[in-house]
């Protein structure tokens, strides 16, 4: 395993770790219910996934 020479700077690590950044994740929406959900995944306010109903929804639907 590679082991340092030398210890790497305060602002040499810092400026090598600006560059880890998260992203927004990306949404779609439901072809059912037309809310908003992550891809490749069962909606969360109608529980289908792919045209078919798997689960209960997990969110309520508040009416009005």
């Amino acid at each position: 395993m590679a082991v340092p020479k030398r210890k790497m700077s305060r602002s040499n690590t810092r400026a090598r770790r600006s560059q880890w950044k998260t992203t927004a994740a990306t949404l779609t929406t439901c072809p059912a219910c037309k809310a908003d959900k992550l891809s490749h995944t069962a909606c969360p306010t109608c529980g289908t996934y792919k045209g078919r109903q798997y689960a209960q929804a997990v969110k309520p639907v508040f009416a009005g």
